[in-house]
């Protein structure tokens, strides 16, 4: 009887550890107002998108068509083509979503970092250098690989990663998203476009170099291709 007990117990307490969790965030922030009267003049949000009455869902909503190729006449010579949440409104709360991504020969999908997903990648065509680095606890190691049409490549949720089409011709990925709403923080994009900018003495400092390096990076035109 006692161990019985004891199992209850055991139960109970893991129970109680298993939802005392925040959820996962669905976007970059969610502030908290404490008058909702005040809140209704800018609008309310929550975590995530309001669901609509399920009597009232149809075909519509779990659908996105054509996944064309994108276009890859830009500075980096990719574009990828995202389908979230924002795309498919079926997706809310199932906490998954895809990207497209169209490569020119040599082109780049540079490095950057998804806040709130881990990708799995799949290449349809073409060759592509890909890898990740591991955070500074683990020394910021390198993982890479070359891939070919057929393979898959993990990269871990909010680590820095990258891909590069390294064949001679045009290259396709599909890569599938751990959220319904992974975000992208593109470093280059982030830490010398952004706005208003990063002080350049901060950042000078931070890479070791000259003020007027920084400069010249802040005052570069930095394609977003999202």
């Amino acid at each position: 009887m006692k161990v019985v007990q004891f199992l209850i117990v055991l139960l109970a307490l893991a129970s109680s550890v298993a939802f005392a969790y925040d959820p996962s965030p669905l976007q970059d922030f969610c502030v908290a107002i404490n008058d909702t009267k005040t809140g209704g003049i800018y609008g309310v949000f929550v975590n995530g998108k309001f669901c609509k009455d399920p009597k009232l869902a149809n075909a519509e909503d779990f659908f996105y068509r054509g996944l064309g190729a994108g276009d890859t006449a830009n500075p980096l010579g990719s574009k990828v083509t995202a389908v979230t949440v924002n795309e498919i409104l079926g997706l809310n709360t199932l906490g998954i979503s895809l990207a497209r991504i169209d490569f020119a020969p040599k082109g780049l999908n540079p490095p950057h970092t998804h806040p709130r997903g881990t990708e799995i990648l799949v290449v349809l065509e073409g060759t592509l250098y890909v890898g990740f680095v591991a955070s500074n606890q683990n020394d910021n190691r390198l993982f890479t690989k070359v891939l070919n049409k057929g393979d898959v490549f993990v990269f871990p949720i909010g680590l820095i990663h990258f891909q590069q089409n390294v064949g001679y011709g045009n290259a396709v990925a599909i890569a599938a998203l751990s959220s319904q709403n992974p975000g992208v923080i593109t470093i280059a994009n982030a830490v010398f476009g952004s706005k208003p900018p990063i002080s350049d003495d901060v950042l000078a400092k931070a890479f070791q170099v000259d003020v007027k390096i920084i400069d010249f990076l802040q005052r570069q035109f930095w394609y977003n291709n999202s």
